[in-house]
Formats: C-alpha cells, structure tokens, sequence
C-alpha cells in the first residue's frame, strides 16, 4: 500500500550512513545456540558409532577364534547401534531446525533492512539482486554458519577420537591414518579457491537469470502485445544455460573433492588391511600389525573409516562454504553498500534555494534531459537528499506519480483507493478510473474489480502511471508526477493533462515534463538548465 510521504518519513542523513548488515557475524550469533546442540548430537554419535564397533569386533573376533566372550559385549552393541542411529537423527534435525530458523531470521533482518532504505536508493537495487538475495542467499549463509561449522569441528574432533581408539590397540595404525590427514588438507587448500571462483560466477549468472525474468514478468502485457514472446523466451533459455554451466563447474569440484577423499581413506584401509593380512599370515613382521589377535584386527579395520567420516562429510560441505560466502558478499553488497552520490547539479540546488510554493496551482519543472528534472521532484518529495536542504515541507504527505509508481495486490479499486487509505465513494472511484482510460484497458479487463499482481506485476509502466494518478484525483493530497505524458497516445495524454489541471484548481501539483502542451498550461514554471542556469516564470 502507498502510504503518503510526510517529515516524519524522510530519512535523516546527519547521523551518516547505518551500521554494516555484517550478515556472516549476524548469522553466527543467530545460529550459536543450535550450533552447540548439533555439535553435541554429532559428538555423542561418533561415541556411540566407536563404541558399537568395538562392542562388534570383539564378540565376532573372539566367535571366530571359539574364545569365550562376556555378555556385556552384546548388550552394549544393543545400546550403542541403535543409539548412533538416534543420536543422528537428531543431529540432523538439529541442523536442519537451525538452519531454517537462521535463514528465517536473516531474510526478515534484510526484509527490513529493505523497508528502511530511502526510496532513491532501494530504487537503485537491481530487482534481480534483491530476488536472489532475499530467497537464495538466506539459506546459502545459514548452511556456511551451520553444517560447513559443524563439519569444519567434527573434522577436527572426530578423527582425533578415533586415532585415539585405535592407538588402544595399535599406536602404528593410529599413526598411518594420521600421516594422510596433512595430505588431505592439502587438496582442501588447493581446491577451495577454486570453487570459491566458481560459486561466485554461479551468483552472477543466477542474479543475471533472475533480473532478466522478474522484467520480463513485468513486462508480460507488452511483450505479449508486440509477439516478442519467442524472442525473450530465446534470451531467457541463454541465461538458463549459462547458469547451468556455472553451477555443473561447481559440482564438478566438489564431486571431484569427495573423490580425493574417498581415494585416501580406501588407501589407507586397504595399507591396514594388507598390513594387518601379513601379519596373521606371518608374511611379514610389521610393528603394530603383527602378533594382533583376530579381534583387534577387526576392530583396527572397522575403526578406520570412522576416522575419514569427518574428512568425507566436510567435502559433502565444501561447496556449501563457497556458496556461503558468495551470497554473504552478495548479501552485504546489496544491504549495506551506499550507493555513488549523484552528482551535484547547479540547477537543482539553485532551485532549490529559491523556490517558493504556492498553496494551489500547476507548477511544471522543465529543461532538457539530464537537468535534474527527476531529482529535484525526489529532493522536493523528500526521498532524496542532497547538500541543499529542501525549504518546503509537504504537511499532509504526496501523491508520487510516476512509471515506477508503486502498486498494491488487489483489484483496480483498491489500488486508486489506496487500500482505504483514501476511502473514496465508488462513483468518485469510477469517475476517476474513467478519466484515466483504465476502465477501457483491454490488458487490465474487469473494471475496477480487476486483479492486481503481486506488487503490481502484470502492469505496464503506463498502467502503473494511470493508477496513481487516479489515485491522486480520489485524495486531496498535494501531488507529485514525473514525466505523467510521456510514452502515453495522444487521447490518453490529454486525458492525463485534463485531470492534472482539474486537481490544480484546489491544490499544488507540480510536474516534471517536456510534453510542450502541459508546460504551456503551468501556473507557474521552473526551466532547469544543465549548464546550471534557471528560469523562473509565471
């Protein structure tokens, strides 16, 4: 819903620009609690997972061997199997509760975050940034924060308890698995930068693939009455593919990450299980692998891949951690990062200085294009700061009319009616529609009880127009219009100048525009020059 722009609403500059969104800080401390449960879900099944297989070795190696063995071995593999398989159930679910409550929490801070901007410069985001930074990249920064953390310490703590558990039995063993883990690390270090690369092309062609649509679907009413559908369909399909190529580059590493790993641990399975061969056979004695009884050698053998599970599950995250921080940078970029400053232009902050506002009438701001025509209407209306302080201050807030004039979802009469804000009576309603030529829009059928889109988007930039400026004849709002003519046929124009001269009659409406026949109806006029001159006329 468009709400009027009053004092209250303009944002205020003195205090500089807002705190960094810092979104990976923000993330973490959201996450630090559920971050702490799933750690100690993992823990408590890396324990269990030990315990179980030793609980196994031992019966099956002493069965084998017809040794005796205690009860206590059977009762502790019935805990300890279905208690790994439990305590990860709940690691999970752990990580996926927090997860979903990290991306919930972040996309409502940018939500807002959004909301506080001021109108010129959230105008200056490029929708499909903010598409994908708001669905996309919560969810991408939670999975850094929460499974990448997680695995990053399970790789730490995991296999140290394992080496651990197999130092009981075989120091030598232990110290086998051990001489790999720098290696493997290594191809970590190696691999990182350059999936961090990809990921961070995969963003830019998802960000470039989602602009492109949400203009297409805004535009849809206009491609459809041109027959252009096929020749966007073709452009969208090239931006479809090109995203699908960055993201098969990303899978590539990352599966071939995972295979490095999985490579090692079957090599050093295997060492241990040729070492451990050789020395039941008494082919060779190896400190550590000979002289084992057949017990400990199956616990040694079902140990070890407990040990590389860390090292597995933290390649399964690995591209979560470049897509993570991809969307971190993006997510900061588009929240936090101030806009370049608009150049300074003479014209504007001269009239500025000078400007005196009538209580009634039409007052037109002309000059070529590039004079700042636009900014100084947005420096009037107080969405757009400047080094001159504007002079005037609207008391009962605007009506902003323009292409980029903000719709609501709803029906047409909700819309001029601004969702009650207004309340206007239906004939008043209707009669307003009506001067504008909406209720003869063959793309918008239905009257006044047509649907509005969600924000508007199934509206052409004329529509959109149209609407606020039906809008403005059910207020009585002072009235704001930049460029109301342009683009527009010759009967709606007229239409658009007619009900523009009838609202000056009882208010200030101050319009932008190089149409020469509403310039020629002004009260009063302002020609703004780029070469910094300024006419004022009456």
């Amino acid at each position: 819903m468009e709400q009027p722009v009053t004092a209250e609403d303009r944002p205020d500059r003195r205090g500089g620009s807002p705190d960094a969104f810092a979104v990976l800080a923000r993330a973490r401390r959201l996450g630090s609690a559920g971050l702490g449960r799933l750690l100690g879900w993992q823990l408590v099944r890396t324990a269990l997972r030990l315990a179980a297989a030793a609980s196994m070795a031992v019966p099956f190696g002493k069965l084998i061997m017809e040794q005796p063995f205690g009860g206590s071995l059977l009762t502790a593999l019935a805990i300890s199997v279905p208690g790994a398989a439990v305590a990860g159930l709940m690691a999970d679910r752990a990580q996926a509760r927090t997860e979903t409550e990290v991306s919930t929490a972040l996309r409502n801070d940018a939500i807002g975050r959004l909301q506080a901007m001021p109108a010129g410069r959230l105008r200056a985001l490029a929708a499909g940034s903010v598409t994908v930074g708001l669905q996309r990249h919560p969810e991408a920064v939670a999975g850094l924060v929460i499974g990448h953390r997680a695995a990053s310490l399970m790789m730490a703590i995991g296999p140290l308890m394992a080496a651990v558990a197999l130092a009981v039995v075989s120091w030598q063993a232990a110290l086998l698995v051990l001489v790999l883990t720098p290696v493997m690390i290594l191809f970590f270090a190696l691999v990182g930068e350059t999936i961090r690369s990809r990921a961070d092309a995969q963003e830019k062609a998802f960000s470039h693939l989602a602009g492109q649509f949400a203009d297409r679907i805004r535009t849809l009413p206009t491609i459809l009455a041109n027959d252009a559908l096929a020749v966007e369909e073709a452009k969208l399909a090239g931006r479809l593919d090109a995203y699908t190529a960055k993201t098969m580059g990303v899978l590539r590493i990352a599966f071939i990450n995972a295979g490095l790993i999985d490579f090692f641990a079957s090599l050093s399975i295997a060492m241990l299980a040729v070492f451990l061969g050789l020395g039941h056979l008494g082919l060779a004695t190896i400190p550590g692998f000979s002289g084992l009884e057949l017990w400990q050698s199956l616990f040694i053998l079902m140990i070890a891949p407990d040990y590389f599970a860390p090292f597995r599950r933290f390649s399964e995250q690995y591209h979560a951690k470049a897509e993570g921080l991809a969307a971190s940078a993006a997510l900061d970029h588009l929240l936090d990062a101030e806009p370049a400053p608009a150049p300074a232009l003479p014209a504007v902050e001269r009239a500025l200085s000078k400007m005196t506002m009538p209580p009634s009438g039409l007052l037109v701001i002309s000059g070529p294009s590039g004079a700042g025509k636009s900014t100084l209407l947005r420096r009037l209306a107080g969405i757009e700061a400047g080094p001159t302080p504007s002079p005037w201050t609207m008391p009962q807030g605007c009506v902003w009319v323009a292409t980029d004039s903000f719709v609501a979802t709803g029906t047409l009469a909700e819309a001029i009616g601004n969702n009650g804000l207004d309340a206007p009576c239906p004939t008043r309603l209707r009669a307003a529609a009506a001067s504008v030529g909406l209720l003869d829009d063959a793309l918008l059928p239905g009257g006044l009880a047509a649907r509005i889109g969600e924000g508007g988007a199934n509206l052409s930039g004329g529509q959109r127009l149209r609407i606020a400026l039906a809008r403005a004849l059910v207020s009585q709002r002072t009235v704001i219009a930049d460029e109301p003519t342009a683009k527009l046929d010759p009967a709606t124009a007229d239409a658009v100048r007619r009900a523009l001269l009838d609202m000056a009659n009882s208010r200030l409406v101050i319009v932008a525009s190089h149409d020469p026949e509403l310039i020629a109806l002004a009260d009063r006029r302002i020609a703004l020059d780029a070469t910094a001159s300024l006419e004022e006329a009456a």
